[in-house]
């Protein structure tokens, strides 16, 4: 599959929504070169603001732009936000402030730079925050559509993007939805339901699947909150065993948002794969998703174990 930057389109759109929307306003802590919001800064220089290392006052000033009118994008990295979280929450989410948060290098993927630099933690402590609505693109053509959905939101969002190139799964066609899952391929035997790099992952798994005669069907999942209970219901109804996969903690995420909707609604087998209550590990992108039990091969271990354990049904 051909591979793209997220953030890099991130980048770009950012300059296309600027030059029809005067309203936008970029902010960064010194990190422009590497979440992309330089290309706007090249050529929006009196609507771009290097706020430093100061991240708490970037979130402060932006809380004060979205309350005058203008419509601000607050970039960092993502493990850098989190000093922020007492200026998120009683600035933005606690007045319900529409600002829009994209940060890169998020997960495990920031490689080499270390634990220091990854977070597998910042779904759930967003997820956590009163009116902060929390997305996860799982390519460039969803983070395309997802920037321009930005545009004109009235709360504030959370988009977490990777440092690392994605393959392209979506067609152009594609329109976010905030709120909605996506079947990406259908199936009758398991559903995993996926976001970010890992919707790729379980297709190349339900590929190696096929040929073991097991129909899997695959969920994109980008919006963690609010979710699609919906898809999520009809999938476990349907085909009777779930698996989540995400580059996160299993713990507050994606896979405990998906175990709650199902634990209320339609109990079924659920399997969540994820890191799993530790830090990462300096190591080449991809290769960690190996050593973290989070790779291809260990979606299909996952579902092949799911189906082997007895339906809550059929338990006596």
């Amino acid at each position: 599959m051909k591979t793209e930057s997220l953030r890099d389109t991130y980048g770009k759109e950012l300059v296309e929504l600027g030059r029809k929307d005067p309203d936008i306003v970029v902010l960064d802590a010194d990190l422009s070169s590497s979440t992309k919001t330089g290309y706007f800064a090249k050529e929006f220089p009196e609507r771009f603001f290097n706020m430093g290392i100061s991240e708490q006052s970037m979130v402060t000033t932006a809380a004060g732009l979205a309350i005058s009118g203008k419509k601000p994008f607050v970039s960092t990295f993502a493990i850098f936000l989190m000093r922020t979280y007492e200026q998120i929450r009683q600035s933005i989410c606690y007045n319900d402030v529409p600002v829009r948060f994209v940060v890169t290098h998020g997960g495990i993927t920031v490689g080499e730079d270390g634990a220091t630099h990854q977070i597998v933690e910042d779904v759930g402590i967003m997820s956590g925050l009163p009116n902060m609505s929390v997305i996860v693109p799982s390519d460039s053509v969803e983070t395309k559509s997802v920037i321009d959905y930005l545009e004109n939101i009235k709360h504030p969002h959370y988009v977490r993007l990777s440092r690392e190139k994605f393959p392209v799964i979506n067609d152009l066609s594609y329109e976010f939805k905030i709120g909605r899952g996506y079947v990406v391929k259908d199936g009758s035997d398991a559903t995993v339901i996926a976001n970010g790099i890992m919707v790729s992952k379980a297709l190349e798994a339900a590929n190696a699947l096929k040929d073991k005669g097991i129909d899997l069907r695959i969920i994109n999942m980008p919006s963690v909150k609010p979710i699609d209970k919906d898809i999520i219901i009809k999938a476990a109804r349907e085909t009777g065993r779930i698996i989540t996969a995400e580059e996160h903690s299993i713990y507050n995420g994606l896979g405990s948002r998906v175990s709650e909707v199902v634990s209320e609604n339609y109990p079924v087998i659920v399997k969540r794969i994820g890191m799993r209550d530790t830090f990462g590990k300096s190591g080449k992108a991809m290769e960690l998703f190996s050593y973290f039990h989070m790779d291809v091969k260990d979606i299909i271990d996952y579902v092949i174990q799911s189906l082997e354990e007895k339906s809550y049904e059929n338990i006596s």
